[in-house]
């Protein structure tokens, strides 16, 4: 277990903020061990709780296409910081961090989206993010592997990469194990305030009390807070993805127009998107790709990329959804904190969004006011909408993330 910490040493995980203070973390996915091991780091005694496994949730679901390519500053340095820690972290254990270009790109006719690209291609390159607009002709000169006939504009982003969620989750788990958290798999809990504390089911009634708890539970986030009393607008949504076992050496992309995306794999080459917008039942949904998903994205990988798809497998998984799209991120009451709510940015903004909690538990850290998850009343109805899509209104985003898998 453990190794040596590529954090050791920087930033307030070096010094003795926490010591003394006893926190519990609920969920063992990329935010939550990510979290526990700063906390560890920076004095706290901390206990890690997960319902299943580590990883069994989101983050072992993500596709684990990375970037810090936003068009919104504090998104971009969330981004930045994210790529900075999963690049330090590569090498550890069986982590490891792939460079590669990401681009996204429009077809011709959709000209909303288009222009959409070019606007946030310009706020990314104003908030210092490495990426450039290139014309059709540009992008088949740059990637020979993409069918861009039909590309009028992509914007390509350089400080890009991939990586597999589940092995970055294993690899901080030991890293905090060894930073001396206690790591509790198969323990669902009920979370209490007023004091803060945890009910471990197989210790019921016995509740056990902390100074801070840190729910980042994912798809659950929203059911844990409700047990305890506490209203957040987050809703559980089911996207998809696919590993095809024929080999792909381009670069990551998003076709804005077809809703699709894909990345190098392994195995050979991960795609996705098959947003379904309905509220699921994070005990109960369907795990398998709906068959409509399967012929779509392998159309679309047809057109693309030339990919004639040889499936060798195929998942659905769980992203979280809030009203306006941005996380939930900070305190909901006196000594419990929340981390939901990524749209399906996730485990991209995993390493910074789970040090950016620990700091505020710490106190070193009043949060970010468009993040604050009491910015929302709790019970506000909404509808959701794509984490991935382009927005040809407001034209504040242009990106994908993480999306699920059963998986990769």
């Amino acid at each position: 277990m453990g190794g040596t910490d590529p954090d050791a040493g920087t930033g307030s995980a070096a010094g003795a903020a926490g010591d003394g203070l006893r926190v519990a973390v609920v969920g063992g996915g990329a935010v939550g061990v990510t979290a526990a091991h700063d906390l560890a780091r920076a004095g706290a005694d901390v206990t890690l709780f997960e319902r299943g496994d580590l990883a069994s949730g989101a983050s072992g679901r993500a596709a684990g296409v990375l970037y810090d390519a936003y068009a919104e500053d504090i998104d971009a340095e969330v981004g930045a910081r994210a790529l900075e820690r999963f690049r330090r972290l590569s090498g550890t254990g069986e982590f490891s961090f792939t460079d590669c270009p990401y681009v996204l790109l429009a077809r011709d006719g959709d000209g909303d989206l288009a222009e959409a690209i070019e606007g946030a291609a310009e706020r990314m390159r104003v908030h210092g993010r490495d990426v450039e607009t290139l014309g059709g002709e540009e992008l088949r000169g740059r990637f020979p592997s993409l069918r861009v006939d039909d590309v009028t504009v992509a914007a390509v982003a350089r400080n890009a990469g991939w990586a597999d969620p589940g092995s970055y989750v294993a690899a901080v788990a030991d890293l905090a194990e060894s930073a001396g958290v206690e790591i509790r798999t198969d323990s669902p809990v009920a979370v209490s305030t007023a004091p803060p504390g945890v009910a471990v089911a197989s210790e019921a009634p016995v509740t056990r009390r902390f100074d801070a708890v840190v729910v980042a539970a994912g798809a659950h986030t929203k059911q844990v807070l409700a047990d305890a009393g506490i209203a957040v607008p987050l809703k559980p949504y089911r996207v998809q993805a696919l590993v095809s076992s024929r080999e792909y050496g381009g670069p990551m992309w998003y076709d804005a127009s077809a809703g699709a995306y894909a990345r190098p794999h392994p195995a050979g080459l991960l795609a996705g998107d098959g947003t379904v917008p309905v509220e699921a039942d994070p005990d109960e949904w369907d795990r398998d790709a709906d068959d409509w998903f399967v012929e779509d994205v392998g159309g679309t990988l047809r057109e693309r990329a030339g990919h004639d798809p040889e499936v060798d497998r195929a998942w659905a998984g769980l992203c979280t959804a809030t009203p306006d799209g941005d996380p939930l991120l900070g305190a909901v009451a006196d000594g419990v904190f929340v981390a939901a709510g990524w749209q399906g940015h996730g485990f991209m903004r995993a390493p910074a969004t789970g040090e950016a909690v620990a700091r505020q538990v710490l106190g070193e850290s009043d949060g970010t006011p468009q993040f604050d998850p009491t910015r929302f009343d709790g019970d506000e109805a909404f509808e959701i909408s794509e984490g991935m899509a382009v927005d040809t209104e407001s034209d504040t985003d242009a990106g994908t993330d993480d999306r699920t898998e059963t998986r990769n």
